[in-house]
């Protein structure tokens, strides 16, 4: 698969599988315990995909929908078992993303022991921005991510902070889950998330390297 092909990867890639409390600050807000030894991974479907000029639209049954912003991997090529050693020569570019988040339904799941489906992997939870090529960031953990809600800074944070460098990810992903051209991998978001409302304008970056803005809507 070509770098050319990658630039529209939300339209093919298979899977997005996410990483979550890999900053610790982020967990300690939500009253969660660090993952340990392991990261703590859950899935989206492709369907979740949502670009810049689309409306956010909360699901039904939730009441508290809470935008985390993120540093995505694309993967340029497939493999299992890949070594940390290695990893980095899998990846194609990247990705600036919200893993939207249904926090009261999260919240639910949680008390019942149920999986996070509902929560995070709904229509539109997954906005993406455009590809970035993998030579427009040299260093993928120096990079400030931070988000925005009507002017009003909400999150910031840097990718330094992981708990899980990206070569660990990739690693031990593709030791439990086949990686595939042009999956898409959530690394995990920093400390600051908040409620949205309907209307609410959110714009998000990656220093002064891309930048994108949604606005929530209700059916």
């Amino acid at each position: 698969m070509s770098v050319r092909d990658l630039h529209s990867f939300w339209e093919w890639g298979r899977k997005i599988i996410c990483v979550g409390r890999n900053y610790a600050e982020h967990a300690r807000e939500l009253g969660n315990p660090l993952p340990g030894a392991e990261p703590l991974l859950f899935l989206k479907p492709p369907s979740a995909y949502l670009r810049p000029g689309s409306a956010i639209r909360p699901p039904r049954y939730s009441r508290r929908l809470q935008p985390e912003v993120e540093l995505g991997l694309v993967l340029a090529k497939g493999g299992s078992s890949i070594p940390q050693e290695e990893a980095m020569g899998y990846l194609g570019g990247y990705a600036l993303c919200l893993d939207m988040t249904a926090r009261d339904t999260q919240e639910e799941c949680k008390r019942k022991g149920h999986p996070w489906t509902l929560a995070k992997a709904f229509d539109c939870s997954c906005p993406v921005s455009d590809f970035i090529p993998k030579d427009k960031l040299p260093d993928p953990h120096s990079l400030t991510l931070w988000l925005k809600v009507n002017g009003q800074l909400r999150q910031q944070g840097h990718t330094s902070q992981m708990l899980f460098p990206i070569p660990h990810l990739i690693s031990y992903i593709s030791g439990i889950i086949r990686l595939e051209e042009g999956d898409l991998i959530l690394t995990g978001t920093p400390a600051g998330v908040s409620d949205v409302q309907e209307d609410d304008e959110l714009q998000a970056g990656i220093d002064d390297l891309v930048t994108m803005k949604f606005k929530v809507k209700s059916d």
